[in-house]
């Protein structure tokens, strides 16, 4: 995504990239000194007068550096306008951070007269940060910001038409905002772009939301991989490569698994069937995570970690599905099979798959997922009950950061709990709020039972009852929260010969009996070559600075298995 539209707009979709916090770090200038140190990570190339460096949706090429003459950058939308983002010139340098993987670019870019850059490849760029320390931060920082602004800008990405309060559209909006993708939505009722799409295809509430691309292409309520595939986000594996380890999973062990084995020289890959950041990406605010006493919301967290990792040259494929694992390893390499029908080959395996959000037995549960039904509380869901009163189940730490922040949109939270009380399985702090938001109601030994919805489909009324006694309450409550733990995601391992406990968790060290008597590092799984780390692993303890110090303590094991592996035979 080679590109420069780190630019918010005003009213009449003018550039005011020089009203911009941080502008002198969004859009810094090199000197001649510096541009020198770049040179042997890059190429000259020139461009005649109006001829385009990059296109949207098309993968870029890397970094440019302007050397002379001016670049114009602009937005490109499905529906054929093209709106001035930002003009940049000589010491300056187009990019953020989807170049560091060569993803497709958000923007345009076009020479305005002739123009000669320094073109400097992703794999080079990635060398570039790291080799130059101090220069490396200042355009690490520049594309991040670029990438922050084009979210915030809504400039750039899929358009997406639909009712603000569609729980459709809530859906695909809270997926590309998890991966940290721009988008913007659009309505018919305030938008004539929108209402002439609308009338040429004339939706049934089935294709809610229509996603317009790039190139012009409609999308009637794509599924997330369509919807990925169709907007150049989705990567998979780079030909018959064999990478050192394949990690499944991108919360945070697995990320904290890709930061340090990418950085320490191993070629690494990482899958995820949804988002990066995992369960964790989902909080709302993280309190008690070491060195950041105000606290961060897990989707920061997560998307520091996930940056960091394409620095290091690790390959991110979100969405991408693992159906299963072949551990035979016949040519020396194990074989994971991917949803998209490729195989990816490695000669190590990390399980951090963590775990899928429980489902409990409620009547009609899954007739209303995303319709009403949410296993997670971003300001996505958050419009969707601004002054509502909402249901949130569960007595954790993921339920009492969702209530907190749920309560300062929602008119009510009514916290439902099949226990007496939170102090077994929720952290001090998070209690002490609760008892001091007005808006939070705590209901304990009770449990919802069933639910009611309307004739479009959406969640309209929730059945619960107490533990104690017959009674039982139905209200007309259109959002329903679930935080009620979760199950291990390890059925992709079935027939791999990876132990897992009764609760279906894995196995690792001395814990296996396969490994009983043998010298084995504590997170190999009874499979030599297969690890284990973060939620997914039996006895970790569930927790994000748990799983983040398992993703750099398994690495060290890592090393050594490839150590061994490399030695030959005597």
């Amino acid at each position: 995504m080679a590109d420069n539209g780190s630019v918010n707009r005003t009213g009449d979709g003018g550039p005011v990239a020089a009203l911009f916090p941080r502008h002198e770090q969004t859009f810094p200038a090199l000197t001649a000194q510096e541009i020198a140190r770049m040179r042997r990570f890059g190429a000259v190339r020139v461009y005649k007068d109006g001829e385009r460096l990059f296109e949207t949706g098309k993968p870029g090429p890397g970094m440019f550096v302007i050397l002379s003459g001016h670049v114009a950058i602009t937005q490109r939308d499905g529906f054929g306008h093209v709106t001035p983002v930002i003009e940049q010139g000589p010491g300056q340098f187009l990019a953020e951070v989807g170049q560091l993987s060569g993803r497709a670019a958000l923007v345009d870019g076009h020479a305005e007269g002739d123009v000669e850059t320094l073109l400097i490849p992703p794999a080079n760029l990635r060398a570039l940060l790291v080799a130059e320390a101090d220069l490396g931060e200042r355009i690490m920082r520049a594309l991040i910001l670029r990438r922050v602004n084009l979210i915030q800008g809504g400039v750039g990405g899929p358009v997406l038409i639909g009712p603000s309060n569609s729980p459709a559209v809530a859906h695909l909006q809270n997926f590309l905002a998890r991966n940290g993708y721009p988008h913007h939505l659009l309505d018919a009722e305030h938008d004539s772009d929108a209402a002439e799409v609308i009338a040429r295809y004339s939706p049934s509430p089935s294709d809610w939301p229509l996603v317009v691309i790039a190139d012009g292409t409609v999308l009637r309520n794509p599924s997330e991989n369509a919807l990925a595939r169709a907007i150049g986000m989705i990567g998979g594996p780079r030909g018959d490569k064999i990478y050192d380890v394949a990690i499944v999973g991108c919360g945070p062990a697995g990320l904290a698994t890709a930061v340090y084995a990418a950085s320490e020289g191993l070629t690494v890959a990482v899958l995820d069937s949804r988002a990066f950041g995992g369960q964790a990406g989902a909080s709302a605010r993280i309190e008690n995570y070491l060195g950041f006493p105000t606290g961060i919301s897990g989707q920061a967290l997560a998307g520091r970690a996930f940056t960091q990792a394409q620095k290091f040259g690790a390959d991110i494929m979100i969405p991408m599905s693992v159906r299963s694992l072949d551990c035979s390893r016949n040519d020396g390499s194990f074989a994971l099979s991917l949803d998209c029908g490729d195989t990816l080959r490695a000669r190590s395996i990390v399980v951090a798959s963590g775990a899928r959000y429980r489902r409990p037995r409620i009547e009609n549960l899954a007739k209303f997922e995303g319709r009403g039904v949410w296993y997670w509380a971003s300001p996505v869901e958050a419009r969707l009950c601004a002054e509502q009163e909402v249901v949130l189940v569960g007595g954790g730490n993921s339920a009492g950061q969702a209530a907190v922040f749920l309560s300062g949109h929602a008119r009510k939270v009514l916290m439902i709990i099949r226990g007496g009380g939170l102090g077994a399985s929720m952290s001090r702090y998070l209690i002490e709020r609760i008892e001091a938001t007005p808006n939070i109601e705590l209901m304990f030994n009770a449990e919802v039972v069933a639910l009611e919805g309307s004739e479009d489909g959406s969640l309209e009324r929730i059945r619960w009852k107490s533990r104690l006694s017959s009674d039982e309450i139905t209200e007309d409550i259109r959002n329903l929260f679930l935080f009620v733990g979760a199950d291990p995601a390890t059925s992709w391992l079935d027939g791999c010969g990876v132990t897992l406990d009764r609760g279906g968790f894995v196995v690792t060290g001395a814990q296996s009996e396969l490994n009983q008597g043998k010298l084995v590092p504590q997170l190999e799984t009874s499979v030599p070559g297969v690890f284990a780390v973060g939620d997914v692993r039996s006895g970790s303890v569930k927790r994000v600075g748990g799983a983040i110090g398992e993703g750099a303590q398994v690495v060290a094991a890592l090393h050594g298995f490839l150590g061994d592996v490399a030695k030959p035979a005597l």
